[in-house]
């Protein structure tokens, strides 16, 4: 099973939210309709664009990477959006190649 470290961003691109999950569509469906505790927030802020994700193969793994993410700066945030997504296109991960 894979996990995910995921970056959402709202459509003006003022705020940035990081988490995990083991499967990705469903949990950006739920941020899309606002559901459970995540949905609070990303709700509030219009936070359902995917811009940025990474896989890793260990739940412990990805956890500490999203804390580890959670704790940078914006602008370093910005920089790993950009290694991956430099015009911040939202991801569609139907159609996604990368």
């Amino acid at each position: 099973m894979s996990f995910y470290v995921y970056i959402l961003t709202n459509p003006a691109q003022t705020v940035l939210y990081t988490g995990v999950t083991n499967n990705l569509e469903r949990r950006l469906y739920e941020h899309g309709e606002g559901l459970g505790e995540w949905g609070k927030f990303t709700g509030r802020y219009q936070c359902n664009l995917l811009v940025y994700f990474e896989t890793s193969p260990d739940a412990k793994q990805a956890i500490a990477r999203e804390k580890q993410i959670k704790n940078w700066t914006r602008a370093k945030k910005e920089f790993l959006i950009d290694t991956l997504n430099p015009d911040w296109e939202p991801i569609d991960l139907q159609n996604w190649s990368g």
